[in-house]
Order: C-alpha cells, then structure tokens, then sequence
C-alpha cells in the first residue's frame, strides 16, 4: 500500500512539474539563434512567457497564421511595418506585435520604442511601439502590455526590401493596460523575416 502511494505521488509530481507550454506532441518552444538570412524565425521573452510563432487550426479552410508581416501606409509609399505573431497552440496562447514606423524609408537602424496604445496599423499611434498579450497566473486571466516610451529599441540589423529580408532585435519595458503599476520587462527579443516565403512557413 505504501509502495503504490509513493509511485501515485510520485507520477503526480511529474506531472505537475510538466512545462505548460508543452503540447500533447510533446513539442516545446525554444528562443532561436539570431539569423539575418530570412529564417523566418521569431522569439522573445514577456516577463517569463516565451514567445514564438505557432500556426493554428484555422476558421474557413484557412490556417491561423503563427506569423505575419505587414506593410502599411498612403499609396505608393509604405510609411510602417508590422510583425504581428501568435503562438495558437500552447495551453495558454499568447501574442506581439512590433510596429516599426518608417521602416522602409529609413532601412537598417535603431527605431526607439515609444508609447503604445493596444491597436494595430492605423489605429495605433505613427511611430515605433510595441504591446504584447499573455497568460498571468496571478490573476488567472490574459493581460495586455503596451510599450513605455524611451524603454527600448527596435534594432534592425538587415533591411532588403528586393529578397523581402528584414532581420533585427528588440526590447522593451511594457505596463499592463488594466494596471499600469503592473509592469513588465520584453527581452531578448529576435526576428529573421523572408516576406516571400514566410507564407509557406508552418510554425507547429
């Protein structure tokens, strides 16, 4: 009796010890090497969520894109881009979005982050921000960060509109948007975009 209370005990540490982010296929995301060679690859840490593009099941016979890339503006100039991702498939699904503000014009630099107010392309504000969407424990709910001002940079080390390459990293200091005193820190953040193959990518 005592033999089969310790293995119960034991088999239920493991599986309490098991990582959330884990699939029943066992998958785990991983923060990838920083490539500028249009890897299509993607990662960074909000607070303690990892977060890496994976592809969903879709609505409509269409997937769920892990990963998109965006440009945006006045005809014919594109005066913003945006790499918006999702992670679709983990236990607790979580988000990004870096909107980089003259992008094209400007080509490879540093782009500070500034102010963000939540929304996406026209509706956000015209300059670089970022804000992001994960699981808190804490308050067993999703909450929203937004970039603080003067906290970070986009650092985009490649820009080659005609292979549609953009390469860089980012970081940044977000607060929560219910509760601002709530804040956290975006780090380690990487991108390596094809723009011509990123549709063709499966992100599991």
């Amino acid at each position: 009796m005592k033999t089969t209370l310790k293995i119960l005990g034991l088999s239920m540490l493991l599986i309490l010890s098991c990582n959330k982010d884990d699939d029943a296929t066992g998958f785990t995301p991983t923060l990838p090497a920083i490539t500028q060679v249009g890897a299509n690859t993607f990662g960074c840490y909000a607070g303690n969520t990892l977060i890496t593009p994976r592809n969903g099941t879709g609505t409509f016979n269409s997937t769920d894109r892990g990963m998109r890339l965006w440009g945006g503006g006045i005809s014919p100039e594109i005066t913003y881009n945006e790499i918006d991702v999702h992670d679709y498939k983990s236990e607790r699904t979580s988000s990004v979005l870096i909107h980089v503000q003259a992008l094209h014009a400007n080509g490879s630099g540093e782009y500070p982050i500034l102010e963000s107010n939540g929304q996406a392309n026209i509706d956000g504000p015209d300059h670089t921000h970022v804000f992001c969407r994960i699981w808190k424990n804490e308050t067993e709910g999703y909450q929203y960060y937004l970039s603080i001002a003067n906290t970070g940079n986009v650092n985009v080390s490649k820009y080659d509109f005609d292979a549609g390459i953009v390469s860089g990293t980012f970081s940044c200091e977000a607060r929560n948007f219910q509760t601002p005193y709530d804040t956290i820190q975006i780090t380690q953040g990487r991108f390596d975009i094809n723009g011509f193959t990123l549709p063709e990518k499966i992100f599991q």
